[in-house]
């Protein structure tokens, strides 16, 4: 069985290419020629139709039978009756053909969004344009839009909530060169990379023998960011949660940030010698950075919330841990430090760890936020060797913060490894219990923070929206943001 559906796919697949094929080599024979080539050529040409399918009511002896009724007609002494009769039968064929081949042919579908990322509970507001751009009407045309949650006031059918698969389903009937609207309202209740489409319309002709339906390879993504919180709300104080940052300031610089340069010094590193001043003014030239300590902060998210994270998830815990780490991204932008993400989570289709740079960029909590949407609970590896391995690369000066739901005897060790090395270093537990101490480490050298599931800001029906407003200032996304789709003739 498993062979035969291994064929069938493998014919669909070869089917849908020799259509690309034959449809680039339509288009090369009317460039060639001086004309210019359908919509629809060119849609088949780049993989855009996915499937078409004609279903049709008539009956191959429906043909025969109104010549028959001719032939009938014309011996019984030109019988009015059943020339009438197949006359009608073949102009009823005739035209219901006609009509089904012409009745896509200048049909588009467009939607359009208000905004495409937004935080959970937040409404998207999708408007959906039909347009026909012909002489010819349409009797009927219906559009079914897969979508990955039921439109808001539409009670979905169990199936479809069983399966999260939904179908926005709009039906019409069309003059010619008529354009409709229609608006539908989005609530995504969780983060995560969302899809809409593909998009399949059907139409036919006005007696409804005959029916072409198509799929168009029409997708939409929406992003729905983590929520984030207050740091109050998650039970950490709201100023110099990660320790005083001016006790260590004048003793370390932050290599992101450049003030300027100066001639250069014996006492200087070599590293920091800016060679492009340094051709300019024909002698070596020094940078010179912005002294700090907490300016960059970079975020570790260990998605595992057990203790071997091959033996499965808590979709609560990694929420929370998500949640918990955006929020803390967000209070060090809205800091002004440099933030960077690590995470040992994979993004769907893809089996590598998510790194976002420690940055200051206008768009970086953007980018930090997305990655967080995507992040699934698939883990590449240990959060500790992780630790181990990126933190070289970061600022010698930046806080390194850990954000996991369980804490293992090879992160505490992780963490004492980086402590030693002059790391300031942050452990942010979310288990049950508090986390242990980290050993061989003082009792104030690692700052340990215990947020567990009865924090005010994870209660039921708590919500807060004083983080998601400062965060959506800070993100430099266009509103409204309008996606259109060519016209598929």
């Amino acid at each position: 069985m498993s062979q035969s559906l291994d064929d069938l796919h493998l014919v669909a697949r070869e089917t849908r290419r020799e259509a690309m094929r034959q449809a680039r080599q339509d288009l090369m024979l009317a460039a060639m020629g001086g004309k210019v080539a359908g919509a629809d050529t060119a849609a088949r040409a780049r993989g855009l139709v996915v499937r078409e399918r004609e279903n049709s009511i008539f009956s191959d002896a429906w043909l025969p039978l109104a010549l028959l009724f001719l032939v009938i007609g014309l011996l019984a002494g030109r019988n009015a009756g059943f020339i009438a009769l197949g006359l009608v039968l073949l102009l009823i064929v005739g035209v219901s053909t006609l009509w089904k081949n012409l009745s896509l042919l200048g049909v588009s579908y467009e939607r359009r969004f208000d905004r495409t990322r937004v935080f959970p509970g937040e409404p998207i507001v999708m408007t959906v344009a039909i347009r026909n751009d012909k002489v010819l009407p349409l009797t009927w045309l219906r559009f079914r839009d897969s979508l990955p949650i039921a439109p808001s006031g539409e009670t979905p059918s169990p199936a479809a909530d069983l399966i999260g698969n939904y179908t926005l389903q709009s039906v019409y009937s069309m003059q010619s060169h008529e354009r409709v609207e229609r608006a539908v309202t989005l609530r995504f209740p969780l983060r995560g990379y969302y899809k809409i489409g593909p998009v399949t319309y059907e139409s036919g002709d006005i007696f409804t023998l005959f029916t072409l339906e198509r799929e168009h390879r029409y997708v939409d993504r929406l992003v729905v960011y983590p929520q984030i919180w207050p740091l109050e709300e998650l039970g950490l104080p709201p100023k110099e949660p990660f320790g005083e940052l001016r006790v260590r300031q004048s003793l370390f610089t932050d290599p992101i940030r450049t003030r300027g340069i100066r001639d250069y010094q014996p006492q200087d590193r070599f590293r920091d010698v800016h060679w492009k001043a340094t051709a300019r003014r024909g002698q070596l030239q020094t940078k010179v950075y912005d002294p700090s300590t907490g300016m960059t902060m970079a975020v570790f998210l260990n998605v595992a919330t057990l203790a071997r994270h091959w033996m499965g998830f808590d979709p609560d815990l990694l929420e929370r841990a998500v949640s918990v780490a955006a929020s803390i991204c967000n209070y060090g932008a809205q800091q002004g430090w440099g933030v960077g993400l690590y995470a040992n989570g994979a993004v769907p289709n893809s089996d590598q760890p998510l790194r976002v740079s420690p940055g200051r960029a206008p768009d970086q909590l953007g980018n930090v936020l997305e990655a967080l949407a995507l992040v699934t609970e698939f883990a590449t590896g240990a959060i500790d060797a992780m630790l181990l391995r990126e933190s070289p690369h970061l600022p010698w000066a930046a806080t390194i913060v850990l954000v996991t739901a369980v804490v293992t005897d090879e992160i505490l060790v992780a963490l004492a490894r980086l402590q030693e090395a002059g790391r300031r270093v942050v452990l942010i537990a979310l288990g049950d219990e508090p986390p242990p101490r980290v050993p061989g480490a003082r009792a104030d050298a690692i700052i340990t923070y215990h947020i567990p599931a009865t924090a005010p800001a994870f209660r039921a029906g708590h919500r807060s929206a004083t983080a998601t407003e400062a965060a959506l200032n800070r993100i430099p996304t266009p509103e409204p943001v309008g996606l259109e789709l060519e016209v598929v003739e």
